[in-house]
């Protein structure tokens, strides 16, 4: 268990150990979330990228993606696209 003061300010200093196990450093910013009546401190970007992973889930076989060479060619199919619209 670690303990923080708040400040006048309603300022705290987030432990370091804490600070290590949330992998945040100086400028780094958290989120606060609340679940089932307690509050919860995380990693804002590693959060982002969480709902970006869960928001993607199960498109690749939506796609009928398989392998790495078949999103490498998707990938190239898209870029080859944009060019023709760009020079269109």
């Amino acid at each position: 268990m670690e303990l923080a003061k708040i400040t006048t300010r309603g300022q705290i200093t987030i432990p370091l150990e804490i600070r290590r196990k949330l992998g945040v450093k100086d400028g780094d910013k958290v989120v606060f979330l609340e679940k089932d009546g307690r509050i919860i401190i995380e990693n804002s970007v590693m959060l982002a990228l969480k709902d970006a992973q869960d928001a993607f889930r199960g498109e690749a076989e939506r796609q009928g993606l398989k392998t790495e060479q078949d999103v490498a060619a998707m990938v190239k199919d898209i870029r080859r696209e944009r060019g023709r619209a760009r020079n269109a």
